[in-house]
């Protein structure tokens, strides 16, 4: 195994280079045999930004962060950190923090001796090793936990420790490699606000590798869509949700009606672009008894006539799938004391404002 090169860094530090983007793919292409995992890749991450790649097993995402961690290396393109090339530089000299999702903890250290490894690697001498495990360790709530072993903590306790050996030797650049795949539900949550409170905290660029959306949405400065091993749409978690280019980013983030082949024709506010289809989300979409009443702002709307075909409790929030003609449309609205409930069979109005029509690549 190779040790650590103690004498020629990588780097400097983030703050004395501020001329370059702390990361920066080129053209980047990954070959296996014929198949490219990902295609003439580029790619800028800005110093402490959270970008999360996102997309479908295939996409490209994990090769492009195995690639950025230098587990693999490109056939064509560059790889830099902070404005030097790094395609050549083996993974062990990239100082960057790694948390996997199997957290990858020795099973024969307890936890502080975890924590100490990468600092011994570094040639940290004893005494700041152990000052800087008690920071971290009450950082993450587990300052009473550092003399178990790693089979004696619960799922969650061992995501916290792997987060806060990648963090405790201040490394300029965090991967995180489906990080909380492993977790239930709930635990999830936890950690997405743990993860995002630590972000903020440290201030580490970080770049996140997930299929979970939500987690995408919650965690990231900014998204990166990626299919078929190249990058579909990059943008910030609100603009991609809301203004997503092609047919495919809209589905794959989040719930989408896409009106393509619809026996109404669908208004909207903006022009439609040639080749392309109408989209709106199920929670823009408004639904009542068909009672030939009308809302204030009717003028702004389009309205159509449907029938529940059925209807999904999923705790604060109640979807709707409503036939009108053949087309199937999803309503989704928060729960509300007093709400009108409606059930299969029952003939209700779905209306929408024309301004949330989106046009979006087929």
């Amino acid at each position: 195994m190779h040790g650590y090169d103690k004498t020629t860094p990588l780097h400097d530090k983030p703050g004395n280079d501020t001329g370059h983007p702390a990361i920066e793919f080129r053209n980047v292409t990954k070959l296996y045999g014929q198949f490219a995992a990902v295609s003439d890749l580029s790619l800028n991450v800005a110093r402490g930004e959270f970008l999360t790649i996102l997309g479908p097993s295939g996409s490209g995402k994990t090769t492009t962060l195995m690639l950025l961690a230098g587990f693999e290396a490109p056939n064509e393109g560059d790889i830099r950190i902070y404005g030097k090339s790094v395609s050549s530089v083996p993974s062990y000299r990239r100082d960057q923090g790694i948390v996997f999702q199997s957290y990858a903890l020795f099973p024969h250290l307890n936890v502080r001796r975890n924590l100490e490894f990468p600092l011994e690697m570094r040639g940290v001498k004893a005494g700041e090793r152990a000052a800087r495990v008690d920071r971290i360790l009450d950082r993450v709530h587990l300052s009473d936990l550092g003399y178990r072993m790693p089979s004696q903590l619960s799922g969650g306790q061992q995501q916290r420790v792997a987060l806060a050996r990648a963090l405790i030797a201040d490394p300029p650049i965090l991967l995180l490699d489906e990080p909380l795949g492993a977790l239930d539900r709930n635990l999830r949550e936890q950690m997405q606000g743990e993860i995002k409170g630590l972000h903020k905290e440290f201030g580490i660029t970080t770049v996140c590798v997930t299929h979970d959306q939500e987690e995408a949405l919650t965690l990231s400065d900014r998204i990166v869509v990626m299919r078929a091993g190249r990058i579909e749409q990059t943008d910030s978690p609100e603009a991609l949700y809301d203004r997503p280019i092609s047919r495919f980013v809209a589905s794959f983030l989040g719930e989408a009606n896409i009106f393509e082949h619809t026996h109404f024709i669908v208004e909207s506010d903006a022009t439609r672009p040639a080749r392309s289809v109408a989209m709106i989300r199920p929670e823009r979409i408004c639904i009542s008894p068909d009672d030939g009443s009308t809302r204030a702002d009717s003028d702004q709307r389009q309205s159509v006539i449907g029938t529940v075909d059925d209807m999904i409790y999923a705790g604060p929030l109640r979807k709707y799938h409503v036939r009108v003609g053949s087309d199937l449309v999803i309503v989704r609205e928060h729960v509300a004391s007093g709400q009108l409930v409606f059930r299969p069979g029952d003939v209700v109005r779905i209306d929408w404002l024309r301004s949330d029509v989106r046009f979006v690549a087929p």
